[in-house]
């Protein structure tokens, strides 16, 4: 084989693959919103990652009135379901009814998890959450589950 041929085929060769944690956990083109009109109320208190990327599962959250803590980040509110940390957002997108899980994530793509309290997560609530997230462009095959 000639060198001109070697060379061809190295050059038709793709470049190494993208690390998994440099691409948006969300598709930039879906749509996305957070949820208004949510209980404050009802969101405060202790609640731990059942499922996610970007973020450790497992991690507790601590919802106040005006804010999220999520480790050692504190989300500010800037809006109705929104909020912010050193200019990342975090966006509440779902919360089933009795207030038990939730789904948040980051519209930018950089992070996206299911919380929840009271024991394991309901497969019916799972669910729901899947399907708000996928609905808004999240990439579900990379959540990872906490151990039940």
């Amino acid at each position: 084989m000639s060198l001109i041929a070697v060379a061809a085929l190295a050059a038709c060769q793709s470049g190494p693959a993208a690390r998994q944690d440099s691409v948006p956990l969300r598709n930039p083109t879906a749509v996305v919103a957070s949820r208004t009109g949510s209980d404050v109320a009802q969101l405060r208190g202790d609640w731990r990652i059942a499922e996610a990327a970007g973020v450790p599962v497992g991690l507790g959250v601590i919802v106040r009135d005006d804010r999220i803590t999520l480790g050692n980040a504190v989300y500010h509110a800037i809006g109705d379901g929104r909020y912010s940390h050193d200019g990342k957002q975090l966006w509440l997108h779902w919360v089933d009814v009795g207030y038990r899980t939730a789904a948040l994530g980051d519209p930018a793509g950089r992070m996206v998890f299911v919380m929840n309290r009271g024991g394991a997560l309901a497969p019916d609530r799972r669910s729901a959450a899947h399907e708000i997230l996928d609905w808004y462009g999240y990439d579900l095959t990379r959540l990872r589950r906490a151990t039940e």
